[in-house]
């Protein structure tokens, strides 16, 4: 394998807060690689800054050989994203949003409309392209954004707390659908979550970020002998530390880390 993400010493300031405080880490093609850390820990602005939605204060990154500073739309080229918070345009049907995302990636009419219904029977939303968005569910309206991220066969797939909010049931379904892509069309998947077990169960290797900084990075065989615990709860503590702590103003990453309780 070889690498398709490269950080190497990212750093990125707001004002006078560091975010991203000299991180370096890579992701391998195909991998499903998981980035993991306490509220504040520079989970989110990391991705903004692969996905060209910040400008890093310093240091270098490459997706699939480019760079989102100066090569800004290669990039983009190169990846699709479900956000944590939703994107859908309500007041259009399934079809419809998929058609329009399609077409803002230049993909021509009849390559378009095969992707779509491939993508459409793959996440059970066929029997449902001509209803309005907004009559959707929380679920259906997450697999309807799994599937319009795919839309243009990007080689890297960023997912930013993919199944935030959904029950356990309809996670479980997402995650299969992911899983089956990256083994399907060899994907590249960088994402993020607050449910632990999701990182332990589906990802190749992961990042555990604390104040800005990558604490470790490695499998979950690594991570567990590094720390001598069990589980990757345990050793997420041991890495990270117990005390609860509020989000730092003006990072940008809001999303929470809500540990599972084990018995």
């Amino acid at each position: 394998m070889s690498s398709i993400i490269s950080v190497s010493n990212l750093v990125k300031k707001y004002k006078n807060v560091i975010a991203v405080d000299d991180i370096t880490f890579t992701v391998e093609r195909g991998e499903v690689f998981a980035f993991l850390g306490p509220n504040g820990a520079g989970k989110t602005t990391t991705i903004k800054v692969l996905t060209t939605l910040l400008f890093p204060t310093s240091g270098q990154v490459a997706i699939n050989g480019y760079n989102p500073t100066t090569q800004q739309d290669l990039v983009r080229k190169s990846f699709g994203i479900v956000f944590q918070d939703p994107s859908l345009d309500d007041e259009l049907t399934a079809w419809e949003n998929l058609d329009f995302h399609g077409v803002l990636y230049g993909m021509d009419k009849a390559t378009r409309h095969k992707r779509m219904n491939d993508l459409l029977e793959i996440v059970q939303l066929s029997d449902k392209k001509k209803l309005l968005v907004k009559t959707f569910s929380g679920g259906m309206k997450r697999r309807l954004e799994i599937a319009r991220g795919l839309i243009h066969h990007p080689l890297i797939y960023f997912l930013d707390e993919p199944t935030i909010g959904l029950d356990p049931q309809t996670r479980n379904q997402i995650w299969n659908y992911i899983i089956a892509l990256n083994k399907m069309e060899g994907t590249t998947v960088f994402f993020t979550t607050h449910y632990l077990e999701e990182a332990e169960r589906y990802s190749h290797r992961l990042a555990i970020i604390d104040h800005g900084k990558i604490v470790a990075c490695g499998d979950l065989a690594y991570l567990k002998d590094l720390t001598q615990s069990e589980h990757l709860e345990e050793a997420f503590l041991k890495l990270t530390g117990h005390e609860i702590r509020e989000e730092s103003a003006g990072t940008g990453d809001n999303i929470r880390m809500r540990l599972r309780a084990r018995r």
